[in-house]
């Protein structure tokens, strides 16, 4: 199949202690043959993470820009996937993973970081 899109990365990995700022971004960048808006922003889930998509403009036209947020207080492992749903008819919907693996300060790793 002909490449429709490119989604750099193609999932996010939210590793980190608990108490830390984890955000990553994704670029979505319909590819010139292929134009298409993202309508629609939703998280499986959504309890472990906040998003945020905005449209950047760059040399070829429009792109996107997501952000993905650890909203997790407290250690432990999540998985999320976020559905973007599009105005095309090639590819209705994208997909991208989200992973968080949240751990806590040892004591001694607490005491460096104060």
């Amino acid at each position: 199949m002909e490449k429709f899109v490119t989604i750099q990365p193609q999932q996010i990995r939210l590793r980190g202690y608990e108490g830390e700022n984890l955000k990553r971004k994704v670029t979505i960048i319909p590819l010139e043959k292929y134009p298409f808006k993202i309508l629609k922003v939703r998280a499986r889930n959504g309890e472990e993470i906040r998003f945020q998509l905005e449209e950047e403009k760059n040399e070829k036209g429009l792109q996107y820009a997501l952000t993905v947020e650890n909203q997790r207080l407290q250690k432990g492992r999540y998985f999320d996937i976020i559905t973007l749903e599009t105005d095309s008819k090639i590819r209705p919907t994208l997909s991208v993973r989200v992973y968080g693996d949240i751990k806590s300060r040892s004591e001694e790793e607490k005491k460096k970081s104060q």
